[in-house]
């Protein structure tokens, strides 16, 4: 399945609940998409608050999938192609440089 058919999918889900109705409690406008987008990223982060240890696979499945409905559902909401969208950023990102940690004066990293 690609992002085109996932989007459709999405679309399908969120039509069904009746959340792109104009009276909707849960109005889907770009604004609270993203806010939505954050809050189930924090949610992503929490799995990770105490450790790198995953220690609840499911949970965290369950997590990332609606970080990722929520940013397909804003991509759509806001026109972007989202495939098109990432392609191009890496594009970018492969001409960048990152800078290496900073360093104190006798060259050891102040990162541990």
């Amino acid at each position: 399945m690609n992002i085109a058919e996932l989007t459709r999918k999405m679309h399908a889900f969120v039509q069904a609940k009746g959340w792109y109705a104009p009276q909707s409690p849960r109005q889907q406008t770009p604004r609270n998409i993203a806010i939505s987008l954050t809050i189930e990223a924090a949610e992503v982060l929490e799995h990770f608050q105490w450790g790198e240890k995953i220690a609840d696979r499911e949970a965290l499945a369950a997590e990332l999938a609606d970080v990722a409905l929520y940013l397909l559902q804003l991509a759509s909401v806001a026109e972007i192609d989202l495939e098109q969208a990432i392609l191009d950023k890496l594009a970018v990102n492969y001409k960048r440089q990152w800078d290496l940690p900073p360093s104190d004066a006798d060259g050891s990293s102040l990162v541990e």
